[in-house]
């Protein structure tokens, strides 16, 4: 029996080990070695399997994009069919783990740190948002058919970034519930509620 790993596992290994590094290091100190050490793998693997470190941090946006993505959608669904409580679940969900924890934190900063200066990342960061605001903005107009749904998308989110961010940043100030008060309350002024 060999104990090799599947090259779609070992490629995943290094997503995940990426995105440790970078919680752990920011994006300042991700390296090949910094990567390959977190994975505990030669650094030659890593130019095996993706272009360069570049290349591993955008596939790790992508990575953690997809798993907050599938973390809001899960509680959407576990909120039924009604868009006003699908809208509710979503801005709860963004301040309760798996969404909400140090460790995202710490890699979702360092991929807004590289926005301005990776165009691949301003790109992915454009297309993630972009599949965020989608689904908020069908939810906005199936409950509130008068309100601008792209406008108010864009609320919503930057509404829940600046609530988690801070929250991340010092959970002293207010606690997840508040969070999700201060949000559904701003919801209801938005959807002309």
């Amino acid at each position: 029996m060999s104990n090799r790993i599947a090259p779609d596992a070992r490629r995943q290994a290094l997503i995940e080990a990426t995105v440790r590094a970078l919680a752990t290091h920011g994006a300042a100190g991700v390296s090949v070695r910094a990567i390959a050490k977190e994975a505990n793998v030669s650094p030659g693997l890593l130019t095996h399997y993706f272009a360069g470190v570049d290349d591993l941090i955008a596939a790790a946006y992508v990575h953690v994009g997809d798993m907050v993505d599938h973390a809001l959608n899960e509680a959407m669904d576990a909120a039924g069919e009604d868009p006003r409580a699908r809208l509710s679940a979503y801005v709860v969900a963004s301040f309760r783990p798996p969404v909400s924890n140090d460790a995202l934190l710490a890699t979702w900063l360092a991929f807004w740190s590289l926005v301005k200066s990776s165009p691949e990342i301003a790109r992915l960061h454009g297309q993630i948002y972009a599949g965020y605001r989608v689904g908020i903005e069908d939810l906005v107009r199936r409950c509130a058919p008068g309100v601008d749904p792209r406008l108010t998308a864009i609320a919503i989110t930057a509404l829940v970034d600046g609530l988690w961010l801070e929250h991340g940043l010092d959970s002293s100030t207010f606690t997840p519930e508040e969070a999700s008060a201060m949000a559904e309350k701003w919801l209801e002024t938005l959807l002309g509620g």
